[in-house]
């Protein structure tokens, strides 16, 4: 029918919990301290669409990043304005890719990466 939402575990709760509530703007749904896993899981929306579930947990594996490994490659947003969107992640202190066209649809799309170096695509709708 649809994806319900994404977990994401990060390394640093609190860099991250910042990252995606006040750099991408995800709203809070719920927050709880999960005791017996020593863990933190944080419900985001964006608008009123349940999206992200953000885990800590003690001493997470790093995240296989380059050369590309098998799994989730990269969480993509869709937003009105790729160049307005990039200037602003800019002007937040991310580091933001070059502005490229999709050769089969013809949008606009760049990508950036979260605190553990998940990419993160922003793309033109």
């Amino acid at each position: 029918m649809k994806i319900h939402h994404i977990a994401i575990i990060c390394s640093d709760y609190k860099v991250s919990k910042y990252f995606y509530t006040e750099v991408l703007g995800l709203q809070i749904l719920r927050e709880v301290y999960r005791e017996e896993r020593q863990s933190f899981k944080l419900d985001l929306a964006i608008g009123n669409h349940y999206v992200i579930e953000l885990f800590s947990f003690p001493d997470p594996p790093k995240r296989p990043s380059r050369p590309e490994a098998c799994g989730l490659r990269h969480l993509a947003f869709s937003v009105e304005n790729v160049d307005e969107k990039r200037e602003e992640l800019i002007q937040k202190g991310l580091i933001c890719e070059e502005i490229r066209i999709d050769e089969f649809t013809g949008k606009e799309f760049f990508f950036t990466q979260d605190p553990d170096q998940l990419p993160l695509e922003f793309y033109e709708i």
